[in-house]
């Protein structure tokens, strides 16, 4: 494999390129020792001969390959038996692929869930309450690890016992974003974490358009939570649907700008996210979890608890429009909203806002 290594790693030669020539040959060892005339029988051209050569003088085969296994990354490529299938058919496979974990199962149900960073209260809600019940049924959830929607759904994975693989723009050995260390090291002991960039690779921009590529490829569908009128996630949605896999998004307020990428997508054709049920219906899973209750929670309050939680969603409400909403003076009001949030059922997102959490 130090070999097939090395191959893959030349810079200069893209990806089809190196699985036109790899395809000729019986190994990438033979490659690595060909002469010029071997070359020329296989097609290969001057300008690519000098780039392998190239490579050949600034690379260590075993220095380098001892690297990566002190890294535990698997390595492969796609003539690698273990190659993701549903990578195999997308445009542009990658020629290999870097995993800390494991890969996903081939013959389970997976689904990317992929939104805005900068999410609003009730798609964080929205991206955990969905994560949670899939996850819960044996669903593999695909995403990148970003800030927002995409940790948020992973983290919702991994606390049901479930499966989640992050897709990512840098190397596997290169936490991005920092902050997510924890999650990082979490999503390899319950999945894996993938890329098609060597190690070392650090996460620049232009690597990310070219990562949701992978991301709805090894899904089955993909769920867009919130997303800007021009957002990554939408690349995602556009590269699932020539692929041919469905997208499903998350309707939200006509006003707000994070679901604008969203109301576009169903617009346009895109599945309307209604509710956990309904999609694990639509992917035809079989609740493990019969006494799940999908449905809002049905909750026992007093009177005047309920009345106050009753006129609160998942978008956020001010004091003074609960005030009006609810006829209670304000020092009720806090009073009743404490004890609300004290039994879990309400946030203060920002100061004198809240939203329900149930």
């Amino acid at each position: 494999m130090k070999y097939e290594y090395w191959f893959a790693n030349i810079k200069g030669i893209g990806d089809k390129r190196k699985y036109d020539i790899r395809l000729r040959v019986l190994s990438a060892r033979e490659l690595y020792y060909i002469e010029e005339t071997g070359f020329r029988r296989l097609g290969v051209s001057k300008k690519e001969q000098d780039v392998i050569r190239e490579s050949k003088r600034n690379w260590n085969l075993d220095k380098e390959y001892e690297k990566l296994q002190q890294e535990k990354v698997h390595f492969l490529t796609r003539m690698s038996k273990d190659y993701p299938t549903k990578l195999k058919d997308i445009s542009a496979p990658p020629y290999a692929l870097y995993v800390k974990g494991k890969l996903p199962e081939e013959n389970a149900v997976s689904v990317a869930i992929v939104g805005a960073r900068e999410c609003s209260p009730y798609g964080e809600r929205m991206a955990w309450q969905f994560s949670e019940a899939l996850a819960g049924e044996g669903v593999q959830i695909i995403s990148g690890m970003a800030r927002g929607v995409d940790g948020i759904s992973q983290k919702a994975a991994l606390t049901v016992g479930g499966n989640t693989f992050a897709v990512l723009g840098s190397g596997v050995d290169v936490c991005y974003p920092p902050e997510h260390k924890r999650l990082y090291a979490e999503i390899q002991e319950q999945g894996g974490i993938i890329s098609e960039r060597s190690l070392g690779t650090q996460p620049l921009a232009q690597f990310f358009p070219a990562r949701n590529r992978i991301i709805s490829g090894l899904a089955d569908v993909v769920l867009v939570i919130e997303a800007k009128e021009r957002s990554g996630s939408l690349i995602t949605a556009d590269m699932a649907l020539e692929q041919g896999k469905d997208v499903y998004a998350l309707p939200g307020p006509a006003n707000s700008r994070l679901s604008k990428g969203c109301h576009d997508l169903i617009r346009q054709g895109a599945d309307i996210l209604i509710s956990p049920k309904e999609l694990l219906d639509d992917l035809g899973v079989l609740y493990k979890n019969k006494n799940k209750n999908f449905t809002e929670n049905k909750i026992l309050l007093e009177s005047r608890e309920n009345m106050v939680y009753s006129c609160l969603d998942f978008e956020p409400k001010n004091l003074g429009q609960i005030s009006m909403i609810t006829n209670l003076t304000i020092p009720v009001l806090l009073n009743i909203l404490f004890d609300l949030e004290l039994k879990g059922y309400i946030q203060e997102v920002s100061k004198n806002y809240y939203i329900k959490l149930k």
